[in-house]
């Protein structure tokens, strides 16, 4: 009897989120149906069955985060269906108990590893509605069930409705302290709003903190971007009639994708006892969600044309939000560029993507005071940082790549020849 795993999606997947059955127990299944459909810490993919027969019993409920390698279900010749509800799958927890309860460890028989609740639909979807951890919500319910009451607590707790805060004693400094009357206006405070991570977040925060041993250090160049930009409206003009649109940042991603070319040391990765050099272009852009950033990448971006790049980058960006990123859409990149100029941002330092050696941070175009043929006149700049992983790059190889881009940019032709 073959059990289904909850399988790894991603390369940074290290669980997933089972958010809806598409076979339930007792149906036929050949290989390639899909069983289930997995929320993952970039998007929501199906789970195709690897062996034939019929779906015998599913271990968790839909809305369960399940580690991955974890079974989920068994497949088997159909003489075991069992149609009842998957067993509870609370973990223990420290919470003191009151005198007589049953303790949380033994409230429930646990089948999960980790971080796995039993839920009903209704309070999952409320959950869902409102941004909110389903996970963080303490369940009342028959086994510890989270139902929707439980829910609808937490949620008016979050929109202001103060949770209960254990008592403190009074500093010796304060005015309980000395027998003055405390101030109404201080206690009449709402509690702090705790929000709980989403997986992108969770996921967000993993591969930043890991960012954060690399040994950066930092390369800035100012553009001349008169001519880039006028580059940008021509080619617009003449796509117009075919409705493609061309940003600063496809612009910077072939432009990109080129000078890695002439500089293959730039385009590596640290592999800790080794440095990849890769044979391939693919360039990731950042893209910001409302709980989280994601890198869509553009493969084989100097194989590509710009109107390619642009047309392929707002699909990317499209799904990117709309949480429908197919895993060889989000992984495997080599290089990353990250644009805040849309915002404003004049000049920033991105940190690196592990495992790549770089990426590239793109400030906004500013008017400014530029010298050209020895004369101060008005012009329009864009400033580039580059942060560098010093383990796979010294400065002066950084610092060539960064003076071949800057070239490419200034004389905008060489962007598509």
């Amino acid at each position: 009897m073959p059990d289904v795993l909850m399988p790894r999606l991603s390369d940074t997947m290290t669980e997933g989120v089972l958010s809806r059955w598409v076979k339930q127990p007792g149906d036929t299944v050949h290989r390639g149906d899909v069983l289930a459909e997995i929320e993952t810490d970039k998007a929501t993919m199906e789970l195709e069955a690897y062996d034939e027969g019929v779906l015998e019993r599913t271990l968790v409920v839909a809305g369960t985060t399940v580690p991955i390698g974890v079974p989920i279900a068994t497949i088997g010749d159909g003489s075991n269906v069992d149609t009842s509800a998957p067993p509870a799958t609370r973990t223990p927890t420290t919470a003191a108990t009151e005198p007589g309860s049953t303790p949380a460890s033994d409230a429930a028989p646990t089948h999960l590893a980790s971080g796995s609740v039993r839920t009903s639909p209704l309070a999952r979807a409320i959950a869902r509605e409102h941004g909110m951890d389903i996970a963080s919500v303490i369940g009342t319910g028959p086994g510890g069930r989270i139902v929707r009451a439980d829910v609808e607590a937490a949620v008016a707790s979050m929109d202001g409705v103060p949770a209960p805060v254990p008592a403190r004693e009074p500093s010796p400094s304060s005015p309980g302290a000395r027998g003055e009357p405390a101030d109404p206006a201080v206690s009449a405070r709402p509690a702090d709003e705790r929000i709980p991570l989403t997986a992108i977040r969770r996921v967000t925060a993993r591969r930043l903190t890991a960012s954060a041993a690399v040994p950066h250090f930092y390369l800035t160049s100012v553009v001349d971007a008169e001519r880039l930009l006028a580059f940008r409206g021509e080619v617009n003009n003449r796509l117009a009639s075919d409705g493609t649109k061309i940003s600063v940042t496809d612009l910077l991603v072939r432009a990109c994708a080129i000078t890695l070319r002439a500089h293959p040391q730039a385009n590596s990765s640290w592999a800790d006892d080794a440095i990849l050099r890769h044979r391939h272009i693919h360039i990731g852009v950042a893209v910001a969600l409302e709980d989280g950033l994601i890198v869509p990448v553009v493969r084989d971006a100097d194989r590509k044309s710009v109107g390619e790049i642009a047309t392929e980058l707002l699909g990317l960006a499209g799904r990117a939000r709309a949480g429908q990123l197919t895993p060889d859409e989000f992984t495997g990149g080599t290089f990353t560029i990250s644009n805040l100029g849309m915002f404003g941002i004049d000049h920033f330092t991105a940190l690196i993507n592990p495992p790549e050696a770089a990426i590239l941070a793109v400030g906004a175009a500013t008017h400014e005071p530029v010298v050209r043929e020895d004369r101060v006149v008005a012009g329009t700049t864009i400033k580039l940082t580059l942060s560098v992983d010093h383990r796979v790059l010294d400065g002066a190889t950084a610092a060539a790549f960064l003076h071949d881009l800057r070239l490419i940019l200034e004389e905008p032709l060489h962007i598509v020849v």
